[in-house]
């Protein structure tokens, strides 16, 4: 096991390859090693074949030079990284031999945060999400940042850091919400999406009586989840302003749309096992492909 493998978790680690995705991931990294007093880790996994002969991938020569060139990309993100940061920081670059999903997710193990952006080089203009991102969000076993390259260039911040609960057992994601609203100096609002239908008015016979009786239970009920989530974490950040809320739509539609006066959505990732390998949960999927600010996954356990 390398050094940097043992580095504990005092360090931002975000995936780099050039890209414009992975610059808008680089400027999110540095604000959040700025913030959390840290230091950062840019890593490019190996972005070209292995050596071959007989004409099957790059020549020896080709392949160093690809290195070369690489470490040098590398060591401009570090420039790039201490400017944007206006402060000492302390910046480490790797070139790993590892396809960068795994190292990314290897190296994440020691990280305080894995950022990544949502495609690189490799992508097609029409992919959405990336190979690299889609596969470190399906396996990560520590926070991940995903930041789209395609959403609103960073501005003034927005002041709000949103939570999404499916359950008012998401303690680990709540907790991160609340970190995070205290570094960023934001109000955390933790909502609860569900998906009864809203009460009639109308209905006047006694099946639709009881029916709308069962429907206002399940209301008080959804309104609770995100209030009970809230209460095992709420006296440890007496500093942070939090709200909760509830909205009675589709879980992804409710939470995309929130993120538009966001600085960042932080969710419980839920992955499922599924014949082409581990899928995320349907909140988490449409987050990452169409979130207006970055997105942070939290392992569930």
């Amino acid at each position: 096991m390398s050094a940097t493998d043992k580095k504990p978790a005092d360090h931002i680690l975000v995936g780099y390859d050039g890209s414009r995705h992975a610059e808008r991931a680089l400027e999110f990294a540095v604000g959040e090693a700025v913030r959390r007093g840290t230091g950062l880790h840019l890593l490019c996994g190996v972005p070209w074949p292995p050596s071959a002969s007989a004409g099957l991938g790059l020549s020896p020569a080709e392949h160093k030079e690809r290195e070369r060139i690489t470490r040098q990309l590398l060591g401009e993100a570090a420039e790039r990284a201490r400017k944007l940061a206006d402060q000492d920081l302390d910046v480490v670059t790797t070139v790993s031999r590892d396809p960068a999903a795994e190292a990314l997710v290897r190296r994440g193990r020691t990280a305080a945060l894995t950022v990544v952006g949502t495609r690189g080089h490799g992508g097609f203009a029409g992919l959405l999400l990336g190979s690299v991102s889609q596969r470190v969000a399906a396996h990560t076993e520590t926070p991940l940042a995903v930041v789209r390259g395609d959403a609103e260039p960073a501005g003034a911040p927005r002041g709000t850091v949103l939570v999404g609960v499916e359950t008012n057992t998401e303690t680990a994601a709540v907790r991160y919400g609340f970190q995070e609203a205290a570094r960023r100096d934001a109000r955390l609002l933790v909502l609860h999406a569900w998906s009864y239908p809203p009460l009639t008015a109308t209905w006047t016979t006694p099946e639709s009586l009881r029916r709308r009786e069962e429907i206002e239970e399940a209301r008080k009920a959804a309104e609770a989840v995100p209030r009970y989530a809230v209460a095992p974490v709420r006296d440890e950040f007496p500093e942070v302003r939090v709200s909760t809320d509830h909205e009675c739509r589709p879980a992804p539609a409710v939470l995309v749309a929130r993120t538009k006066s966001a600085d960042a959505v932080v969710v419980t990732v839920h992955r499922h096992l599924h014949p082409l390998g581990r899928r995320l949960g349907p909140a988490a999927h449409a987050l990452l492909h169409h979130a207006h600010c970055p997105v942070i996954l939290i392992p569930a356990r």
